[in-house]
C-alpha cells in the first residue's frame, strides 16, 4: 500500500492509497524556451495568422499592451516567463517605431482587487519597470468612463478606454484555460456584466464555455475599431527548487520520501499561519515551453492545445470518488490564507474543471476536498466574502442568491473600497460560487476531510468529515462498498482527459 502526501491547508496529510486506487500524477516540465523575450519578438514578426506587429503599428502614436495578473498556475513563481514576454513585446514596439513613452500598460484585474504599486512585481521584471516610460493603467470595472462596444447576446460589452483610445492593442498572456489568457484578458478589462458572464463548464473546452463566446465576440468588436494582436505563452508546470523536494509531485520516489520524512511531523507542531507562509514561500521555477502570436483567440487556442498536450493525464474511465488536496492560498491575488469559499473554489472551480471529453467523476459521484475550511476572512481584502456568507444563511442556490448579488453590486461602501484598491469587487464571491456550480451539479456529495468548521461547510452544502480515512469509507459506502477512487497529486492542478 503506497503512501501519498497531500497538501491540506497549511499542513501535509498522508494518505495510505489502496492498491486498486488511481494516483493521478502530473507529467514533469518538458522543453524550455531559453529566451522568452526573443521568442516573443520572433512570434510578433511571424504570427500564426494576420499581419506582423510592425505592419499593424505603422504610423501609430499610442499602443496599449494588455496584461493579466498571474492568478494561474497555482503555485506561481516570482520570476514568471510572462515578464520576459511583456519586455519582448515592448522592445518589438520600439523597434517598430513606438517608443516606450508612447506605450500604455493596461493591467486587467477583472473583479479582483485592483493592483497597486506593490503588485507591479507580479506583472514585469524590475529592470523593465525602471526602464518603462509609458503610462500604467489599472483597470477599474466600475469606471463610469468605460466605452460601450455593443452586446454579446444579452451581455453589454463596456471596456476600458485605454483599449479604444489607442492606435493598436497587444495582448500578452499565458494560455492556462479558455477563460484565463488570450481574448479573456479583454473581458478582464471590461465591465462587471461581461466579467460575471465569463463562466465555463470546462476550463479546457471552448464549446462548454460561455466565457469563451463572450471573449471572442468582444475581440471581434474591438478588432473592428483598432488593430489587435496577441502573444500567448505555453507554460510548463512549476518546479520546486529545493533539492530535497525537487521532483514533487512528478516523481513517485520524491513523494514517498516526503510522506515518510520526519520534517513532515515536525511541521505539524508549527502554528498554522506560519506553516502556510512556509509552504507559500518555497522557491519554484516557472518556465515557458512555447510562444505564439496572432489574433488573440488564434494564438491562445494554439498555445492552450500545446499546453494541454504537454500537461494532461489520461484517465481510462470516470472515477467513483476523487481526492483533491487544497493548498493554503487563493486563486486571486494577493495570495492569502483562503476563506471557505476560496478553498472550495480551488477544488471545485479549478481542479475539477480542468477536464476534456468528459467529467472525471461519474454522475452522482463523490469529491473529497482535504482542507480544514476554517472561516477566517482577511480584512479588508476579503470583506465581500463576509457579505456572501451572510447571504447563504437564507439559501445557497443561484436563484436564492440573486437578490443578495444585486444588493452587493449596488453597495456604495463596497464599491468605494474596491475602487480604492482595498478589497475585491463585491460581485467576486458570487462569481467564485458560480464557478463551483458545474462540478456541484454533477457530484452527489462533496466531503471536506479534516474540516474544522462544520457550520461553514454546511452553509456551502458540503459535508464536514473529521478525517481522510473516514471520508474514504463514506465514499465507498455511497457506491455499496467497492469504489474506484482517484487521488489528485497536486498542486499544480493539471488537465485530465477522461475516456
Amino acid at each position: 500500500m503506497a503512501r501519498v502526501p497531500l497538501i491540506a491547508g497549511s499542513g501535509v496529510a498522508v494518505l495510505n492509497v489502496p492498491d486498486d486506487a488511481v494516483v493521478l500524477r502530473p507529467p514533469p516540465p518538458g522543453q524550455i524556451v531559453a529566451d522568452v523575450a526573443a521568442a516573443a519578438r520572433e512570434a510578433l514578426r511571424f504570427p500564426l495568422e494576420g499581419p506582423p506587429l510592425e505592419e499593424l503599428v505603422r504610423g501609430a502614436s499610442r499602443v496599449t499592451i494588455v496584461v493579466e495578473l498571474p492568478s494561474l498556475p497555482i503555485p506561481g513563481a516570482p520570476i514568471d516567463p510572462r515578464h520576459a514576454a511583456v519586455e519582448g513585446a515592448s522592445a518589438e514596439l520600439e523597434r517598430a517605431g513606438v517608443p516606450s513613452g508612447q506605450q500604455t500598460l493596461l493591467v486587467a484585474c477583472g473583479l479582483g482587487r485592483r493592483a497597486g504599486p506593490a503588485d507591479m512585481s507580479l506583472i514585469a521584471a524590475p529592470e523593465f519597470r525602471r526602464r518603462f516610460r509609458g503610462r500604467v493603467v489599472v483597470h477599474d470595472a466600475e469606471d463610469p468612463d468605460l466605452v460601450d462596444l455593443g452586446m454579446a447576446g444579452n451581455v453589454p460589452l463596456r471596456v476600458n478606454r485605454a483599449l479604444v483610445d489607442t492606435d493598436a492593442v497587444v495582448v500578452v498572456t499565458a494560455a492556462e484555460t479558455v477563460v484565463h489568457g488570450g481574448p479573456a484578458a479583454l473581458i478582464a478589462a471590461a465591465g462587471p456584466e461581461a466579467i460575471r458572464a465569463a463562466g465555463a463548464w470546462s476550463l479546457l473546452e471552448t464549446a462548454a464555455s460561455q466565457g469563451w463566446q463572450v471573449a471572442t465576440t468582444l475581440e471581434r468588436l474591438l478588432a473592428a475599431r483598432v488593430p489587435l494582436i496577441g502573444v500567448s505563452l505555453v507554460l510548463n508546470h512549476p518546479q520546486l527548487v529545493a533539492s530535497s523536494l525537487r521532483g514533487f509531485p512528478y516523481d513517485e520516489h520524491v513523494a514517498e520520501r516526503i510522506a515518510g520524512s520526519p520534517f513532515r511531523r515536525a511541521l505539524a507542531v508549527v502554528p498554522g499561519p506560519l506553516r502556510a507562509r512556509m509552504i507559500r514561500s518555497l522557491r519554484r521555477d516557472l518556465t515557458a515551453a512555447g510562444v505564439f502570436a496572432g489574433p488573440p483567440a488564434v494564438a491562445h487556442a494554439e498555445a492552450l492545445l500545446r499546453a494541454i498536450a504537454a500537461r494532461e493525464v489520461v484517465l481510462d474511465e470516470p472515477l467513483d470518488a476523487i481526492v483533491v488536496g487544497i493548498p493554503p492560498t487563493t486563486l486571486h491575488l494577493p495570495r492569502e490564507l483562503p476563506n471557505p469559499l476560496n478553498a472550495a473554489q480551488l477544488g471545485l472551480g479549478v481542479a475539477l474543471k480542468l477536464w476534456r471529453d468528459s467529467f472525471p467523476v461519474v454522475d452522482g459521484g463523490t469529491a473529497i476536498l482535504v482542507h480544514p475550511l476554517r472561516r477566517r476572512f482577511h480584512h479588508p481584502t476579503q470583506q465581500p466574502y463576509r457579505t456572501f456568507f451572510a447571504a447563504t444563511r437564507f439559501g445557497r442556490e443561484p436563484e436564492e442568491l440573486r437578490a443578495a448579488e444585486q444588493a452587493a453590486s449596488q453597495d456604495p461602501r463596497a464599491l468605494a473600497a474596491y475602487r480604492e484598491g482595498r478589497t475585491c469587487h463585491p460581485l467576486l464571491p458570487f462569481a467564485d460560487w458560480a464557478s463551483c456550480q458545474p462540478a456541484l451539479v454533477r457530484l452527489g456529495a462533496v466531503l471536506v476531510a479534516g474540516c474544522r468548521d462544520s457550520v461553514a461547510a454546511r452553509q456551502l452544502g458540503l459535508v464536514p468529515i473529521h478525517g481522510l480515512n473516514a471520508a474514504l469509507e463514506m465514499a465507498r459506502g455511497r457506491v455499496g462498498g467497492k469504489a474506484r477512487i482517484g487521488v489528485l497529486l497536486a498542486p499544480p492542478y493539471f488537465p485530465i482527459r477522461s475516456g
